[in-house]
């Protein structure tokens, strides 16, 4: 905290205005953009796929597949 402080300190004028103006836009931006309320612009859900309880299975073959990979490579620096 001591040195967040002292940073501050350390700023001309020049730069505490320049963050005013820069926290003051971002700010203003914020209140324009669009935020979905989750039930009425839920349009981006539509077509896509509950998983299914295969995905266990999906994630046992990456991980077996991750495996192989490192194994092998532990093998060819080996030699």
């Amino acid at each position: 905290m001591a040195l967040f402080i002292k940073q501050d300190e350390e700023r001309t004028e020049l730069q505490k205005k320049l963050a005013t103006e820069l926290q003051d836009r971002i700010k203003e931006k914020a209140k324009y953009v669009e935020r979905p309320d989750g039930v009425d612009d839920s349009e981006y859900i539509k077509g896509t796929k509950v998983t299914t309880s295969l995905a266990w299975a999906w994630l046992l073959i990456v991980a077996a597949t991750v495996g192989v990979v490192i194994w092998l490579v532990v093998i060819s620096m080996g030699r």
